[in-house]
């Protein structure tokens, strides 16, 4: 193949096309369909001049488990601080007396500690995410949560992330372990919130 009938795939749409028609930005070639719109959105900020590198499934798990490290060590404070131990034995019940009745309390403790761990979760994940474009596990491995083109999320779309990843976990984790196989590396929670997770020194 000659130089002059050498192609190569547009970064914007996938078009085959001549390598002396596309145009070089950065590590990216833009076919001249899409030229113009590319560099509006450069213009812009909106779109990075670099090729993306998608954060894959492992180093997601492992960014995952540092999270979870340091939210169960706030879950254990904030609900001792309020809800006092939860290691308690479950009260003793008395003849006569409903076993229900006895158990009310401590089923009122579990919910309330499910309810404030959630908020705390939620807390938690939307300030990083909004303000920082990652929580403290995807910062420590390089990463970031931004928009297809590279813009910030936002603390709404991280609030509504953050349930998103709800719906992911209860589906039997499908919703994680669909980043493995997507093109963009996207979970199922990415796909609802229209984010990317990538490499932020690419």
């Amino acid at each position: 193949m000659t130089p002059e009938t050498a192609t190569s795939f547009c970064s914007e749409c996938g078009r085959p096309t001549p390598l002396d028609q596309l145009a070089n930005f950065g590590d990216r070639q833009v076919c001249p369909y899409c030229k113009d719109a590319y560099a509006q959105k450069l213009r812009e900020g909106v779109a990075p001049a670099y090729a993306v590198r998608y954060a894959g499934f492992w180093i997601r798990v492992v960014a995952y488990l540092i999270d979870m490290v340091i939210l169960l060590i706030l879950y254990s404070i904030v609900n001792f601080a309020l809800l006092g131990s939860m290691m308690t034995t479950p009260p003793a019940v008395v003849p006569g007396q409903n076993p229900f009745d006895a158990l009310a309390p401590m089923f009122a403790r579990m919910g309330a500690s499910f309810l404030t761990n959630t908020l705390l979760g939620a807390a938690y994940c939307t300030f990083f995410v909004g303000a920082l474009a990652a929580t403290p596990g995807k910062l420590a491995l390089g990463l970031k949560v931004v928009r297809p083109g590279g813009g910030t999320v936002g603390y709404g779309r991280a609030l509504a992330r953050y349930f998103a990843a709800m719906i992911s976990g209860i589906i039997l984790c499908i919703g994680y372990i669909i980043i493995g196989f997507d093109q963009e590396k996207r979970g199922l929670h990415d796909m609802i919130c229209d984010t990317r997770v990538i490499h932020a020194r690419a």
